[in-house]
């Protein structure tokens, strides 16, 4: 992979987010404007990205391929869940410790992930990072909201959630799509290709105006976030190329896959936190300095992915 694309990109990635750090500081995005987005993103841009990355000639090799992805991303995760657990217990602070361990294991692969796997790799960089959107899913539903808000014993995962959501639902149709040789009717294609188009500028300005109300400080600068820090934009991407490395996977699958998995601390972290009712800022600022690093740490581990 040409690491001067890579480089580009994420810069360009970068501005984007520095427009929507000024449409904050113009007031032209308050918070209600930035929720509406972000659901508009979630719940129709998103799956409309994904339905369209299925559109393609079927492949028995391929969709192999993309079974044995998602067998080494669900491995990395059970990984990252046990690493979390055992270096993370001793935080005395329980929205800390929480923040800690939700902040490392995922990452913003949704927002920052699948626009950067569209932008470098196509319909078929998208192709392979849903394998990592339904893991991210998956796990974010069960073990993620169940550090936020402990389940009594014996009480049921609510699997329903997690089925429905509109980007696990756009998954399976566009498996359907892709396995079948289904053909949208072409005004329906159209519609699907022109909202899949916004992805990327959109998600960049909603990270970008989140950025833009962090206030660094030494109070907000809690020295124990180094860690998660350390753990999500390098050592856990690491050890997703091992896994993946291991498993035989090369080229885009190993590419896309590793890029899903370098990317920033989740956003979810926050919007988790806040429905805990815990303190929100150790999360909006280990959010923030791991998305701003990522801009260095993106490249180091697609280095290390090459060699």
């Amino acid at each position: 992979m040409d690491m001067g694309q890579l480089t580009n990109q994420i810069i360009l990635m970068f501005l984007l987010m520095g427009v929507g750090l000024l449409a904050n500081k113009l007031a032209f995005m308050h918070s209600q404007t930035a929720t509406d987005l972000t659901n508009i993103l979630l719940y129709i841009v998103s799956p409309c990205l994904i339905i369209n990355a299925f559109e393609q000639p079927f492949s028995p090799s391929r969709l192999q391929s993309l079974g044995l992805v998602l067998a080494g991303i669900l491995l990395t995760y059970g990984l990252m869940v046990l690493i979390t657990n055992l270096a993370f217990k001793h935080a005395t602070d329980p929205n800390l410790q929480r923040i800690m361990r939700f902040g490392a294991v995922y990452s913003n692969a949704g927002f920052m992930g699948v626009p950067l796997a569209s932008a470098l790799f196509g319909s078929t960089g998208v192709f392979f990072a849903v394998a990592s959107l339904a893991a991210f899913n998956i796990f974010c539903w069960t073990h993620g909201i169940a550090l936020f808000t402990p389940r009594q014993k014996g009480t049921p995962i609510n699997w329903r959630q997690i089925l429905l959501n509109p980007n696990i639902v756009a998954i399976v149709l566009g498996l359907a799509i892709f396995a079948s040789g289904f053909q949208l009717p072409s005004l329906l294609n159209h519609t699907v290709r022109y909202v899949s188009s916004i992805n990327t500028p959109l998600s960049m300005i909603v990270i970008g105006n989140s950025l833009a109300a962090v206030k660094f400080n030494r109070a907000s600068l809690n020295p124990q976030l180094w860690w998660p820090l350390l753990f999500r934009n390098l050592l856990f991407p690491i050890i997703d190329i091992i896994i993946l490395r291991a498993f035989g996977i090369s080229g885009i699958p190993l590419y896309t896959t590793v890029l899903m998995a370098a990317c920033p601390v989740a956003g979810n972290v926050v919007l988790f936190t806040l429905k805990a009712h815990g303190d929100p800022s150790p999360a909006v600022t280990l959010m923030s300095i791991s998305t701003i690093f990522s801009i260095a740490t993106i490249p180091v581990v697609f280095a290390l992915c090459n060699l």
